[in-house]
């Protein structure tokens, strides 16, 4: 037989407080506790463990809504191996590789602007040699706004800067 744990130890054992708890009730990630007779929620065990299985995805970078999906796939598994964590986990690495390049582009950004001894932004980007990125979007854009009341490509909407 499972141990019986109060709204407080559990939350107590996961590191969230109790209107976390409530919450993932309401969102169905977490199921509806037994009650005391003086109507306090009893949790077992298994909910400890679905808390720590919730906290360690977002941990990786899933969503909340990413984890109920999850969590929903495999209580209806009945037998079946369902694509569901492979292939949302490399939808994820993807996801966190995108990022990852993104922020090396923003990382050599700033050390540019440091080396260059950027001290004054409006001064910078009004130089033809500033290092910050804004200057490269802000020609970018133009250029792009250009090309399309010329009739040129539309803009995407996002720029990847070198």
């Amino acid at each position: 037989m499972s141990a019986v744990l109060r709204a407080g130890q559990v939350a107590d054992a996961v590191g969230v407080n109790v209107e976390t708890l409530r919450y993932y009730e309401r969102r169905g990630i977490l199921a509806e506790p037994d009650r005391s007779p003086g109507g306090h929620r009893l949790y077992s065990e298994a909910a400890v463990t679905t808390l720590r299985v919730v906290k360690a995805a977002q941990g990786l970078g899933f969503t909340l809504d990413e984890v109920a999906e999850l969590l929903e796939a495999g209580r209806h598994r009945h037998g079946r191996v369902q694509a569901g964590l492979q292939a949302r986990t490399e939808a994820k690495l993807a996801e966190v590789e995108r990022k990852i390049a993104d922020l090396e582009v923003i990382r050599a950004s700033l050390i540019a602007a440091r080396d260059a001894g950027c001290d004054d932004l409006v001064r910078c980007a009004e130089s033809d040699c500033c290092p910050i990125p804004f200057v490269q979007i802000a020609r970018c854009e133009s250029t792009a706004t250009a090309a399309a009341t010329a009739g040129g490509v539309p803009r995407t909407g996002r720029l990847r800067l070198p």
